[in-house]
């Protein structure tokens, strides 16, 4: 007598999927940021906004050596953009003003050099592409801070997969998933 055998193949207990998924919660932020940040209406000033915020929250990371620094920094980033409005002083140029802050911090502190180097020249060169794209016309300038923001991205994945002692892998994870889907929708938002 033949006895047919089968396999069961059943998708995974629900309990996994969910454990899988609040496994991923970063992403969850991030892409909930970039959503909300695009539906409020992203312009070029906003977007370059992000961009420096996100690079300054590499940037306290290293200043600290501390890799959750990166996370604290996105709540004092708020203070810092609140602050510089109260005194009349736009927010790049205050977040600008406390990256350059948290550099210095960062070498009294004796913070790893090489650290705090890398971070300081990812914020100038993001930083500086930014600020530069603001004085392009409306449509060129959000073009431009559109890809820098997904070029920044590709910093946090290259974080998330090679510098995990530097900044924490949620925040670069978070980042990811913030930067890539708003650029890219700005940019097709844009050249649609």
């Amino acid at each position: 007598m033949l006895l047919a055998m089968t396999t069961h193949t059943s998708s995974p207990r629900p309990s996994v999927r969910f454990a899988a998924l609040v496994h991923r919660w970063p992403s969850a932020v991030g892409v909930l940021a970039a959503a909300g940040l695009f539906l409020a209406g992203a312009d070029r000033v906003s977007v370059a906004l992000v961009v420096a915020i996100a690079a300054t929250c590499y940037v306290a990371a290293a200043a600290f050596s501390l890799p959750w620094m990166a996370w604290a920094w996105i709540p004092l980033s708020f203070v810092v953009v609140l602050a510089g409005v109260l005194v009349e002083l736009d927010p790049l140029v205050a977040t600008a003003g406390a990256a350059a802050v948290l550099v210095v911090v960062g070498l009294l502190r004796g913070a790893l050099r090489p650290a705090l180097t890398l971070e300081a020249a990812g914020l100038l060169l993001y930083g500086s592409i930014a600020v530069g794209a603001l004085l392009l016309a409306p449509t060129a300038g959000l073009v431009v801070v559109a890809v820098t923001l997904v070029a920044h991205g590709i910093w946090d994945l290259w974080h998330l997969r090679r510098h995990r002692d530097l900044v924490s892998p949620s925040l670069a994870e978070a980042c990811v998933a913030l930067d890539v889907p708003l650029g890219l929708a700005v940019l097709v938002a844009v050249l649609v």
